[in-house]
């Protein structure tokens, strides 16, 4: 069973206040009818967490974004993330 921890989202956006203020805008997207990058059957803030974990949202500058690797573009690609 796969968990999303903050942990995760932070290998991505080192700054916590921003991960929290990028998953409420993801949220609140959710609720105006935009779709979810990644499949997936969990609530709208675990998807929104799984997404930026996933390089599937980020931030609006770069400079407090870090890239996926390559292993890891693979890996994201073809995932599918069960409920937990």
């Amino acid at each position: 069973m796969a968990r999303i921890t903050v942990e995760d989202c932070q290998e991505r956006v080192n700054n916590r206040f921003l991960l929290v203020q990028m998953a409420i805008k993801r949220v609140h997207q959710y609720r105006e009818g935009y779709e979810p990058q990644i499949n997936t059957r969990n609530k709208e803030c675990v998807t929104a967490l799984r997404e930026i974990a996933a390089g599937k949202v980020r931030p609006d500058d770069d400079s407090l974004y870090t890239p996926l690797s390559e292993s890891e573009m693979a890996a994201a690609s073809g995932r599918d993330y069960p409920e937990d």
